[in-house]
């Protein structure tokens, strides 16, 4: 018989970790997606961790707008 996870229990370090590690690969690319700007580090890990948790889309993932599309407010 195959053995159930159970998702109510705490993650173990290991897997803390590698969430860390995959944050971190995010904040950089966004970091040089954002033309390699310093000062803005804050802002690339929140992104990053908010993409990878699952609480926002990539911005990769976002819709391209183009000059058809946008509307003056």
């Amino acid at each position: 018989m195959a053995q159930k996870i159970r998702f109510a229990e705490a993650p173990d370090v290991g897997s803390v970790g590698l969430t860390e590690e995959i944050i971190q690969k995010r904040a950089y690319e966004l970091f040089e997606l954002h033309g390699c700007q310093h000062g803005h580090d804050m802002e690339d890990w929140l992104e990053a961790e908010a993409e990878i948790m699952g609480k926002k889309q990539s911005v990769s993932a976002e819709p391209k707008k183009d000059a058809s599309t946008i509307t003056a407010a």
